[in-house]
């Protein structure tokens, strides 16, 4: 490795750790998402203003096991016990509806290209990672409200995600869909024998490491992870719908486990994850944003507006829709949860990325579309955090 990667991988590192610090600092004012800061402070010390970063293969290598990390942790996320019925149900048909007015869109403005698609499948996408924390932070997450919240996002994620194995495969599509079929078969015998309760040798290597170098539950889910996303590029699928599936597969896992040992290992992955390697993309992303491009060409600074409304249109219209009459809902809650649900960043991150190495997107239009990710992850949350806490106050107010 030489001297200039290891002093960008530090300066990416340096990033990571200061950005936290300014949200605590800034927090005092109004909430900023972390993410948010960590792609900001990836355009300043990246060639757009200062030029202290520069991507190397290492680096992007890096990147991209963070974006898996990234996309792990999302199917981590999922408790099934919590959004299953209804909740599931309805954020169901809501993505398929989101997905049907997207891609409309899309071909309104391109035509039936891989353009079109990639912007149609842009605005369908919810940032469950973002919008999570600050549900947990509201006390929310054990609500029904936080339910519905945690099905929009899953299903905001992993529809996607199965989108762009199709969107962007070379294969015939019908090929590609026999290929994700077979993998789902295989990550459906991963989450039942992960399942299964384990055989009790097993479970005592687990517990009898949990607190020494062995870590063997740990290696366990990394074995999982890297496995996942082989099997995915195996079969000529997007390595983050292997990724997405591991994580599901070690939830399960962890559910039939002790729940001591879960609370562990979630730690752990969560210092392993967000500790280094999530942050580590996105500044890395932020490196990457072509703002000079967006500046210089004004068209591409519409698309900023736009596509916050679109992302309101696409994702928020059709859940507030669908929950509005929801029995299980406080008045006021289906608006949050429509605010929620439009709040969209790290899978548009990957999208544009992947749209303009395929030179499907300009990178001014990519820039200009993570920019209103960006925007909208700061925007939304915020507003429906504050419907669902009047609605939490009139609730309160009437007993």
């Amino acid at each position: 490795m030489s001297d200039h990667q290891l002093t960008s991988i530090l300066l990416i590192a340096v990033a990571a750790a200061l950005a936290p610090v300014i949200s605590a600092q800034v927090g005092r004012f109004v909430r900023v998402p972390g993410v948010v800061l960590e792609i900001l402070l990836g355009v300043v010390f990246g060639p757009v203003v200062l030029g202290w970063i520069q991507v190397s293969d290492i680096v992007e290598a890096v990147s991209q096991f963070g974006l898996s990390m990234l996309m792990f942790m999302a199917g981590y996320e999922i408790e099934f016990r919590r959004i299953r019925g209804a909740p599931i149900k309805l954020a169901t048909i809501g993505w398929f509806v989101s997905l049907g007015i997207g891609l409309t869109f899309g071909l309104i403005v391109s035509g039936f290209t891989l353009t079109g698609q990639v912007v149609g499948l842009a605005v369908t996408t919810t940032a469950l990672g973002t919008i999570l924390p600050m549900v947990r932070d509201a006390g929310a997450l054990p609500t029904p409200f936080g339910g519905r919240v945690l099905a929009i996002g899953s299903l905001g994620e992993f529809g996607p995600i199965v989108a762009m194995a199709i969107i962007f495969s070379e294969d015939e599509k019908w090929h590609t869909f026999v290929l994700i079929g077979v993998f789902a078969l295989i990550a459906v015998g991963a989450a039942a024998m992960a399942s299964r309760k384990r055989h009790p040798v097993l479970a005592r290597m687990v517990t009898a490491t949990m607190g020494s170098s062995g870590q063997l539950a740990v290696r366990i889910v990394m074995v999982v992870l890297v496995f996942m996303l082989w099997v995915a590029e195996a079969f000529g699928l997007d390595v983050l719908l292997g990724a997405f599936a591991a994580g599901i597969v070690i939830r399960l896992a962890m559910d039939a486990g002790p729940h001591i040992e879960e609370r562990v290992v979630s730690s752990k992955l969560d210092a392993i994850g967000f500790g280094f390697l999530i942050p580590f993309f996105f500044v890395v992303s932020g490196v990457k944003l072509d703002l000079k491009a967006m500046f210089a060409d004004p068209m591409s600074l519409l698309f900023i507006p736009t596509f916050l409304a679109l992302f309101l249109l696409v994702r928020g219209l059709p859940t507030f829709l669908l929950h509005r009459r929801d029995p299980e809902l406080r008045p006021g809650e289906s608006k949050a949860l429509a605010l929620f649900a439009s709040a969209a960043l790290p899978l548009i991150v990957v999208l544009t990325n992947t749209g303009v190495e395929a030179g499907a997107l300009k990178t001014s239009t990519a820039a200009a579309m993570v920019t209103a990710g960006v925007c909208s992850v700061m925007l939304y949350p915020l507003i429906a955090l504050g419907l669902y806490r009047i609605a939490d106050q009139k609730c309160e107010d009437a007993v």
